[in-house]
């Protein structure tokens, strides 16, 4: 009788960790010169923004969310990194994670504007396609879609060398 409750007990285990194992997020690491996965999400005007239709242009892609202060915290150097490049093949888009976003980002852009395009991944697609689950993560696109690089953690995006580095990419 003691052998087959150790048998039960262990045949539950080994099932709770194949369920366990099973429903774990899956992501694929992206690195440096893969092709960046494509995708379309809504922005908070409501406008479909696809990364396909920006090939040509240098892509900043931030992954973001309200509760993050080191998200909230590089954002300002976003814009001016954002308005730095105005006049440059660029473009800078700030995916929002939270499942919540649509109601927690408009208020959250009421006090802090910003110019550049604020997407919402609400049920984390591109989040997991990009294997983000460090916050704020960014990869930087080049024109011809490849990833050229991968931050994880803020940066200070207005600083001359990290301009120089983004005028010196729209340029090639």
């Amino acid at each position: 009788m003691r052998r087959l409750t150790i048998i039960i007990v262990l045949l539950v285990l080994a099932g709770f960790a194949g369920y366990i194992y099973t429903s774990l997020p899956t992501t694929a690491s992206i690195v440096i010169g893969d092709v960046a996965p494509s995708f379309t999400l809504e922005d908070t005007k409501g406008n479909q923004i696809s990364l396909s239709d920006l090939r040509g242009k240098i892509v900043l892609v931030n992954f973001w969310a309200t509760w993050c202060p080191p998200c909230i915290e590089e954002m300002p150097s976003m814009e001016q990194l954002n308005a730095a490049m105005a006049n440059d093949d660029f473009v800078l888009l700030a995916i929002n994670t939270e499942d919540n976003g649509r109601a927690v980002v408009p208020p959250f852009l009421n006090q802090t504007p910003f110019t550049f395009p604020i997407l919402y991944d609400d049920k984390g697609d591109v989040q997991k396609r990009y294997g983000v689950y460090k916050f704020p993560e960014s990869f930087i696109i080049l024109k011809d879609g490849t990833v050229d690089q991968k931050i994880i953690g803020p940066l200070d995006w207005a600083s001359p060398k990290t301009i120089a580095y983004f005028k010196n990419l729209a340029k090639g």
